[in-house]
């Protein structure tokens, strides 16, 4: 994979050693930039959704790619033969340190996108939502029953309206909370 050059020499974070969460974005250069939120709309979604679970230092990757690796990914990951929005990696390892590597989010752009626009959905609020929902994974977090999807949409609700975007699930029921 090729991505393009990492925020601050790979790590955006006001200052890592006071931070709680430090945010590596790498963006695929062949992407238009087009619609992708810029790296401190990123990091201030990453943090909100961290600390409503969690404390201290951590880091975690968000990848942006094309249709082309979201469905190797998808395929390869998951055995679904395309591009999907977003695909979590959590490592869940601890450093010496006591600095916490959460894993990698990889996110689609073009689905998102695209998702966005057939949904009528403002397209800041589906990147935040396939942000906190990512992070939300890296945390341990799924939706594989009916308990653990109503807890873990809680959450993201909870996280997302914190964030002024509204309830992401009222969206798919095809209410608008914020316009």
């Amino acid at each position: 994979m090729t991505y393009g050059k990492a925020v601050n020499d790979n790590v955006l974070s006001d200052n890592p050693a006071e931070s709680c969460l430090q945010v590596d974005i790498q963006v695929d250069p062949g992407l238009s930039k087009s619609g992708i939120p810029d790296e401190r709309e990123f990091l201030d979604w990453s943090r909100k959704a961290y600390e409503e679970i969690s404390s201290g230092q951590a880091e975690l990757s968000i990848i942006i790619v094309d249709d082309g690796q979201g469905r190797m990914l998808n395929k390869q990951y998951r055995g679904k033969d395309r591009p999907t929005n977003v695909l979590s990696f959590p490592a869940q390892t601890t450093l010496p340190d006591g600095m916490k590597i959460l894993g990698d989010i990889v996110i689609c752009a073009p689905v998102v996108l695209d998702e966005a626009e057939k949904q009528s959905i403002p397209v800041k609020h589906h990147w935040m939502h396939m942000v906190v929902h990512g992070i939300l994974h890296l945390m341990g977090y799924d939706h594989e029953n009916d308990l653990d999807a109503e807890k873990m949409e809680s959450l993201e609700s909870h996280i997302m309206l914190g964030l002024g975007a509204g309830d992401p699930y009222q969206y798919e029921k095809g209410e608008r909370i914020i316009q």
